[in-house]
């Protein structure tokens, strides 16, 4: 099969184009919301707060009676009673008089200002200030949150722990997600032994199959693994054959190459698979191919780890959030100031596995280790990728770069590199 690289920017946009909403949804309750794509919005079913409370522990008090307060002529107040978080105080403050209110309490009849605890000064049946208090001051007023009827999280947003607090603060007690896509996983080649096995010359342990199966657990996406595939042609077709049958997608690793054993091309000729892409113009991955079949799609991602967890992250990931409606489906990005000497020219663009920290307050990026694509080491200690683009020649310390970022849980809605 002739090869022909294409940018990476057109491979993602040709996985998308086939990636568009087709899932079903289901109802779920609240505490399994955790990583699931909303398919409705989340929409204020009354205002937040719902009346107007205190921001602080302290007093309530009519903010008139501390007008003719000044440091030499302190304001004495009497409490009158208490109102915890969740109680209500029904007595009508008169002049002088004072509750004692907690965080969170409902104001009183006639209170419109809380004086915190440390501006007060103790008396025998209350207290005395010092400074004039305005009508409002430490007060959180109905609907300053939110608004009844307003739309506070779009569909297609991905559910994280600050939505799931919204979600029960509206008592949306079940969540209307989309369904979790199936996908089948198939590592490809003789020469892999099991994680559990003894190695023996020639042969190299599985470390793409549970690596993939991580990158799915990270998403909250369920998975079977097919296991592995000898360099046997007839017996890979059937496998994937089987897998495409089960799967909404299908994920190999290996078997993409030009290799007298890498069978994959000619497993998604004998299927009729239509073939988006078979080479990108990327380092590492460049060997990336993505098929489709009806409307189910076959990521052929490189046995190489490092090219393998980057195909992933910048095609499967987002193909798969698209099949759900997420909304946000590309890696989030920043800039950084590279921390390091990065020499080496790039004909192709080169995504680098990379630590970012906060240096003061600037982020700073540098390579994670060893950088071939067949690293694993990088892999583990790296939390970014850095993009190097096309054409460059090298990039030096201090130069501000790209940098992808791994492991969040809100994305892009654009793809700009």
């Amino acid at each position: 099969m002739e090869r022909m690289a294409i940018p990476v920017k057109d491979a993602v946009q040709l996985v998308m184009d086939h990636s568009k909403k087709r899932l079903d949804k289901e109802v779920i309750p609240l505490q399994a919301a955790y990583g699931r794509i909303l398919v409705e919005p989340i929409i204020a079913k009354h205002d937040v707060p719902p009346f107007n409370r205190s921001a602080y522990d302290g007093f309530a008090i009519r903010a008139e009676d501390s007008a003719q307060v000044t440091t030499d002529n302190p304001v004495a107040f009497r409490v009158i009673g208490e109102i915890g978080a969740g109680h209500v105080g029904e007595q009508e403050l008169q002049t002088g008089e004072a509750y004692r209110i907690m965080t969170g309490a409902i104001l009183p009849p006639k209170a419109d200002a809380i004086i915190m605890l440390e501006d007060t000064t103790e008396t025998a049946d209350g207290f005395s200030i010092t400074k004039v208090f305005q009508s409002g001051d430490n007060i959180s007023f109905q609907g300053e949150d939110a608004k009844e009827g307003e739309i506070l999280i779009e569909a297609g947003s991905v559910i994280h722990p600050g939505t799931i607090a919204l979600l029960a603060t509206f008592g949306y007690a079940k969540v209307q997600v989309a369904t979790i896509p199936k996908v089948s996983l198939v590592s490809t080649g003789t020469e892999l032994l099991g994680v559990d096995e003894d190695l023996v010359p020639g042969k190299i342990r599985n470390s793409n199959g549970p690596m993939l199966q991580g990158q799915l657990d990270r998403m909250g996406v369920t998975y079977q693994s097919l296991g592995t595939m000898e360099d046997d042609l007839d017996a890979c077709t059937v496998l994937i054959t089987e897998a495409l049958e089960q799967s909404d997608l299908v994920i190999t690793t290996g078997g993409v190459s030009v290799g007298d054993y890498d069978y994959l091309p000619e497993i998604y000729r004998r299927l009729g698979a239509k073939v988006l892409f078979n080479k990108v113009m990327m380092r590492p991955g460049s060997v990336t191919t993505v098929a489709v079949l009806g409307n189910k799609l076959l990521f052929g991602l490189s046995g190489n780890p490092s090219a393998c967890f980057t195909g992933f992250e910048l095609f499967t990931r987002p193909a798969i959030l698209a099949m759900m409606g997420c909304t946000t489906p590309y890696m989030p990005r920043m800039k950084a100031v590279l921390g390091g000497d990065f020499p080496k020219s790039n004909p192709f663009t080169r995504f680098v596995r990379a630590i970012w920290y906060m240096n003061g307050n600037v982020a700073t990026v540098v390579p994670a280790g060893f950088n071939k694509s067949n690293a694993v080491s990088s892999i583990a200690r790296g939390n970014g990728i850095i993009v190097f683009p096309a054409d460059s020649s090298g990039f030096q310390t201090g130069m501000e770069v790209d940098v992808l970022l791994l492991g969040q849980e809100i994305g892009t809605k654009t793809w700009d590199l």
